[in-house]
């Protein structure tokens, strides 16, 4: 019987070639949030049931929490909290909002970059257990819109600086279609705000009748809300395009405000790898969302649909006397650099950090060896000693199959390049690899 373990299907493990890259992703986005002076923090894995499963259709997906055994030396304990692990950062976040609100400075700007979980069909971009990276800027019982402006901006510089296809963040405003629908005159607003999120996943004509049927639209209503729909600009023209629609509401008035503002505030970050839309067919299913809402898609990938997204939230956050209004983006690392790995679009990073291998001459020189490890590295070269004093033949394939770029031999005190082929005299308190060579 072959002990052999089954991989767990949406339950991602990396090589380390991979790992590598992903903490360099992770570092590069971890630098510009701090550039910007976000916070860096970390919440608990789980959260009461109860929180979790307010704010959107997402309970299905959630994992429970629970031990093994209920009982303990044979006795009856006092029943547990319903606990469950978080789906994303933005609940926990909310939470921890909420706790540590006397300790913290408002309006409170944070960053977090760490697992979730979610229970749903595993597929490429979408696993079980996934790494995000968030950013939110919260106030309390009030927060200028400029912060929407600037969270989209900063979420803009962050992937601009990272080794990925072209990038589009699409950007529209729940207040726009809000008031748009109203206007309309359309009876369940909410209900109209879902089916047009699942334009990205159902034909127009099903999302139409959708409309009708849970929106309670008359089927000319569900016509407009498609009309709507297909707006799609980077500029700021999507104004006059909506207004020669017809529809009179101020909260549609404001939305459009808005998202104006978001749009022309990032036209000096965008680029040609990456760039802000005013789409209006986005909406985000989750109900926090009250006014900027986004997604972002990477070219070739599309099928991925979003690789981030987020938006404006007024009153996730509330002990009953305070409300913590609050803006942020989410970035799907798993979801983005997973795909792209699998197809060789983004290269992998060396198999292990060691920069030099030290060669054995024998088992009873090792010590020799190590004194020279131990010299690199206290200079922050990172370094290890030959596994065994095979010939030099052997250790040097050993550095090649590992990826190890400098063999250094004790007995000479000479070090090869072995990808040139170049030796040389060395000194261990002294010898540097060359700058162009670091990975």
């Amino acid at each position: 019987m072959s002990d052999k373990p089954t991989p767990l299907s949406g339950f991602p493990e990396l090589l380390p070639e991979h790992r590598v890259v992903e903490r360099q992703v992770i570092a590069s986005l971890s630098r510009s949030f701090e550039l910007h002076g976000f916070a860096n923090i970390e919440t608990r894995v789980v959260e009461p049931l109860e929180r979790l499963a307010k704010g959107g259709e997402i309970d299905k997906e959630i994992y429970v929490l629970q031990r093994l055994q209920a009982t303990r030396h044979g006795g009856a304990e006092a029943p547990e909290p319903a606990l469950g692990m978080h789906f994303d950062l933005t609940v926990p976040f909310a939470r921890y909002v909420l706790e540590h609100a006397g300790k913290l400075e408002f309006p409170f700007r944070r960053f977090q970059i760490q697992p979730a979980w979610r229970g749903e069909r595993p597929q490429e971009g979408r696993y079980r257990q996934f790494t995000q990276a968030d950013i939110d800027i919260v106030g309390r019982d009030e927060l200028p819109f400029h912060h929407d402006v600037e969270v989209v901006r900063v979420m803009v510089e962050a992937l601009d600086a990272l080794p990925l296809p072209n990038l589009s963040f699409q950007v529209n405003n729940r207040k726009l279609i809000q008031g748009f629908y109203r206007g309309l005159g359309i009876p369940d607003v909410t209900a109209a705000i879902r089916q047009i999120d699942k334009l990205d996943k159902v034909p127009a004509e099903a999302v139409r009748a959708l409309l009708v049927s849970e929106a309670g639209a008359t089927e000319e209503q569900a016509d407009r809300c498609l009309e709507l729909a297909t707006i799609r600009v980077a500029d700021t023209s999507f104004v006059e395009r909506v207004r020669a629609l017809g529809v009179d509401d101020e909260l549609l008035e404001t939305g459009l405000s808005e998202l104006a503002a978001v749009v022309d505030g990032c036209r000096e970050a965008v680029n040609e790898h990456v760039r802000v839309e005013a789409n209006l067919r986005i909406a985000r299913g989750l109900d926090y969302y009250t006014g900027t809402v986004l997604e972002v898609f990477m070219a070739g990938y599309e099928h991925l649909k979003s690789v981030g997204g987020g938006g404006r939230y007024d009153a996730l956050a509330s002990d009953g006397r305070t409300t913590y209004p609050g803006v942020g983006v989410s970035f799907g690392v798993s979801r983005t650099l997973i795909p792209l790995f699998s197809d060789g679009v983004l290269a992998p990073g060396p198999k292990v950090p060691s920069r030099v291998l030290i060669a054995v001459v024998d088992e009873e020189s090792r010590s020799a060896s190590d004194a020279i490890a131990t010299s690199l590295r206290r200079r922050g070269i990172p370094t290890e000693v030959a596994a065994s004093a095979q010939k030099y033949g052997k250790q040097i394939r050993y550095a090649e199959r590992r990826g190890i770029p400098y063999v250094w031999f004790p007995d000479s005190n000479e070090i090869k390049d072995i990808r040139s082929g170049e030796q040389q005299p060395a000194d261990p308190d002294s010898w540097t690899p060359t700058e162009e060579t670091e990975q």
